[in-house]
């Protein structure tokens, strides 16, 4: 995955090459986090995928997956910005709500309302979902060794006042080079937002870890991911006409 990831090299299906079942799948990303703190990365968070029933289907899995997200890749808080295209191998987009952690949450039973309330501030966000799997040929073991398939993401300004709204009920449309292309709500991301970052706590208290202080949390897309190409624009405006854009270059 390493070498993938510095080399923009896609790799077959571990899937396809004997990795079975979640929890090794979860090894194989937790040594791949273990090789990118080593090289002097860093986790400011984590990211959470597969809030989609319909992709659940696709990919035969019955619940979310999470992975890291990493300070080389935080595009920063701000409401427009510009990344390399060259820095990905099959990047799409998606939008969704991002949490500013502001109390320590330790599974394994913290509910969606201790979630709101140890929360600091959420924030409309866009996140870059890539793969290191060729094609995009991934089943569950694959995206989660593959970190969740994160690829990079970029924050919109922190607002302690959405969190007075019901998160369920915010909507989000997607545009690409100025065409809207995506629309949802927060019921997508699992029926609310804030269950997702509940499920998220309650699974990582399997591996001793908590959500903390300062962390940032993706809870998942609201719609469908969208590919990109070099050039493209792609701005997100949320409930309220909070917008934030990020052009691939």
């Amino acid at each position: 995955m390493e070498r993938a990831w510095e080399e923009r090299v896609p790799i077959e299906p571990l899937s396809e090459r004997g990795l079975k079942g979640v929890e090794a799948a979860y090894r194989v990303q937790e040594a791949w986090n273990a090789l990118r703190l080593a090289k002097g990365d860093r986790v400011v968070g984590h990211k959470i995928g597969l809030t989609s029933k319909a992709v659940q289907a696709q990919l035969g899995v019955d619940q979310p997956d999470f992975g890291h997200l990493w300070q080389s890749r935080f595009l920063g808080v701000g409401e427009r910005t510009e990344v390399e295209a060259s820095l990905f191998l099959q990047p799409r987009v998606e939008g969704e709500l991002a949490f500013l952690i502001g109390r320590r949450l330790l599974g394994p039973h913290v509910t969606p309302q201790e979630v709101l309330a140890a929360t600091e501030a959420v924030a409309f966000a866009l996140e870059v979902v890539d793969s290191r799997i060729a094609d995009w040929r991934i089943r569950i073991e694959d995206t989660i060794a593959d970190n969740a398939s994160f690829g990079a993401f970029l924050v919109g300004p922190w607002e302690k006042a959405l969190l007075e709204e019901d998160l369920s009920t915010l909507g989000l449309v997607l545009y690409k080079n100025g065409e809207m292309v995506a629309q949802g709500v927060g019921a997508a991301c699992l029926g609310h937002p804030a269950r997702a970052v509940a499920w998220l706590a309650n699974a990582l208290a399997a591996f001793g870890v908590a959500l903390e202080p300062g962390e940032i949390v993706m809870s998942g897309a609201w719609a469908p991911v969208q590919a990109v190409q070099p050039g493209d624009l792609f701005t997100l405006v949320g409930t309220g006409g909070r917008a934030l854009s990020l052009r691939f270059v």
